[in-house]
């Protein structure tokens, strides 16, 4: 016999929230998919059109349109919604926006008595999962940012093309701010469990053309190349979030790069940003702290401080 059906709600229909929906029920994630929109119209098209797809999928998705109120037995929401930069700022330059978006999402969520989990990908995406944390009052390892999950995806996709190998056969993180402070954690990254820094060690003819800095910056970059060319980036970011929501309901005990709230972890407390953590059904279930080299270490610190100023400078406005 079923158990209980397995929900989640996706905040925003906008390129993100849809391709999320379509990537889950693709996947065949969850039983029921609620898109909620400040456009109810575009919400229940959206809704109308991913139910049209369910005689080509192996499983059926029940696919809606709702308001904040419906969130009450939802097991996942997923707050896509926000504000774009525009061409020449960072993710940063929307943080008030962010701030006004993300208390009237949360507020009314909060209202109907939600408990469940929240997953975020709205930018400034540490800044935003630290403000749905702090005004929904949920415990820390219930939300959830996508954090560093799609630079780390974006690292290992480059290296991947470096090295002609699968990027699954890679393994490592980019870690910190989703912006421009990130950085890859070159001591840990390794591919089919080989230290990457042994590699070039011992290859060193090889694979002398290999600049791990050029690799960071690409990483980094990523998602401009694509802004600047389609003015957004939703089907890498849509699939990490259904990702990270399978590994929720299906209690997969994956180990992602996501946003969480540090409570100690690396010597940072009071602060949201990228690292490694276990996710299962109760979300966060365990931060991984690597052993990061002093320079490592100096670099998640400082991006630490910028994350902690931008926090700062919003107080208020919470």
């Amino acid at each position: 016999m079923k158990g209980k059906a397995r929900k989640v709600a996706i905040v925003g229909a906008g390129m993100v929230g849809s391709s999320c929906a379509y990537s889950m029920v693709n996947q065949s994630i969850c039983d029921e998919i609620m898109m909620i929109d400040r456009t109810y119209d575009r919400a229940l098209a959206h809704a109308l059109d991913l139910s049209h797809c369910m005689d080509f999928t192996s499983t059926r998705t029940k696919v809606r349109a709702g308001t904040y109120a419906d969130c009450t037995d939802m097991d996942v929401v997923i707050i896509t919604a926000g504000s774009n930069p525009k061409p020449g700022q960072d993710r940063l330059s929307v943080l008030d926006d962010a701030v006004r978006i993300t208390r009237e999402i949360v507020t009314a969520i909060m209202e109907g008595g939600f408990d469940g989990i929240f997953v975020i990908a709205a930018n400034p995406v540490d800044i935003v999962t630290y403000l749905v944390q702090s005004i929904s009052g949920l415990p820390r390892n219930k939300v959830i940012g996508t954090g560093t999950s799609i630079d780390s995806s974006r690292l290992k996709t480059l290296l991947s093309e470096v090295f002609s190998i699968d990027p699954r056969s890679v393994q490592g993180y980019a870690l910190g701010e989703h912006g421009e402070s990130q950085f890859v954690a070159w001591s840990h990254v390794t591919i089919g469990g080989k230290p990457l820094l042994h590699i070039l060690r011992q290859h060193k003819e090889r694979f002398r053309h290999v600049d791990l800095d050029d690799i960071a910056r690409k990483t980094r970059n990523a998602g401009w190349e694509i802004f600047t060319r389609k003015g957004a980036t939703y089907f890498g970011i849509a699939n990490a979030l259904a990702y990270i929501t399978r590994s929720i309901l299906n209690d997969d005990g994956k180990i992602i790069a996501i946003s969480a709230v540090l409570d100690g972890e690396y010597g940072h407390t009071d602060v949201c940003t990228g690292v490694p953590a276990i996710i299962g059904s109760r979300g966060i279930q365990e931060i991984i702290e690597l052993e990061l080299n002093p320079e490592e270490l100096a670099k998640f610190d400082a991006s630490c401080r910028l994350i902690s100023e931008n926090i700062r400078a919003i107080s208020d406005l919470v």
